[in-house]
């Protein structure tokens, strides 16, 4: 299980005990499908333990790859569905610059945007709060009149882990 730590609780150490982190998203889907009024089928079940199995982010024919070699063979369109359904509950997030998912591990606040980092070396993603950083977008967007839709902020660097190896 994640420590207490601000860097381990972005960027697990690799070989921790990652059954805690899957079983916490199973939970947090449980329950945001239910404050919803939907239910977290065993398929949609499935997409998310693939997802959920590590801290990195995996394209959709990943996931169907893996799920077939568990014997699970499915339709890359439900693959699609399942993770269109996740990601609106928000247990799932999109990396948009490789077109890929990861799992939130990070209790959000209302309003609060977080920053997603990515290690260009080992490839995990993590989450960390950015309200000044969205507070000051939102803010220069507003200056020239400008409605912002949807505001992503990503990182790719290196993470603590890789920096030291």
């Amino acid at each position: 299980m994640m420590t207490d730590t601000p860097l381990e609780a972005a960027f697990p150490r690799p070989g921790h005990d990652h059954h805690a982190c899957i079983a916490l998203a199973i939970e947090r889907a449980e329950r945001a499908f239910a404050a919803k009024g939907l239910r977290l089928t065993e398929q949609r079940r499935r997409v998310l333990e693939e997802i959920a199995a590590s801290h990195h982010a995996v394209g959709a024919y990943e996931i169907l790859e893996r799920l077939a070699q568990k014997g699970k063979r499915l339709a890359p369109i439900s693959v699609y569905r399942a993770i269109d359904a996740l990601l609106d509950v928000g247990v799932v997030h999109r990396l948009e610059s490789k077109n890929a998912f990861f799992a939130c591990h990070t209790k959000h606040t209302a309003g609060g945007d977080q920053i997603v980092l990515t290690c260009e070396r080992c490839g995990r993603v993590a989450e960390v709060p950015g309200k000044p950083v969205f507070d000051a977008i939102a803010k220069a967007a507003r200056q020239v009149s400008f409605q912002p839709g949807h505001t992503i902020a990503e990182v790719s660097g290196v993470c603590a882990e890789c920096r030291a190896d």
